[in-house]
């Protein structure tokens, strides 16, 4: 089982994440930021957002270097569910770290934010976010039609889900 551990993003680490979004394919999300500036404005309003209890988002570290991000959000409406989402650096990806921080991520979701279901939408040709899904014990639930967008296209995505 490869050493991953998740902690609180700071704003120290924006010049690495703006390093893995500009060089690892993030073909199945839309992803806004376009320089290391706007990557330390992200990375400043992650307290506020904390706080709010809206988003709580986190480094992944693969044997100490960060490969990575995850993170919840937390449903405004339904405040006892949130979604999962991550990214892993490419030249870390299939090591299983994904696996391993959504492993973590989700105990932080169920035992410190009180939450009672937490979703991964997964777009359709993601398939080894799709896999990450499954090996954490995730259920495929339902297809949900154009509910992702990357640029000017809808894609559809799979909704898993695990409830406490």
């Amino acid at each position: 089982m490869p050493e991953v551990k998740i902690r609180p993003q700071e704003l120290f680490d924006a010049e690495r994440f703006f390093e893995i979004i500009s060089h690892t394919n993030l073909e199945f999300m839309e992803f806004p930021i376009k320089t290391l500036e706007e990557e330390r404005d992200f990375l400043q309003l992650n307290e506020a957002k904390r706080r709010a209890n809206f988003e709580h988002n986190y480094s992944i570290l693969y044997y100490g270097k960060l490969v990575g991000a995850c993170g919840i959000r937390i449903d405004q409406h339904r405040p006892w569910i949130g979604e999962i989402g991550y990214f892993i650096d490419r030249d870390y990806q299939g090591r299983g770290i994904a696996t391993e921080a959504v492993k973590q991520l989700e105990k932080i979701g169920f035992e410190k934010l009180d939450l009672q279901r937490i979703v991964i939408l997964i777009d359709t040709r993601n398939r080894a976010s799709e896999r990450v899904a499954q090996k954490c014990g995730y259920q495929k639930e339902c297809v949900m039609r154009k509910i992702h967008r990357v640029g000017e296209d809808y894609y559809d995505c799979f909704l898993y889900a695990k409830t406490r």
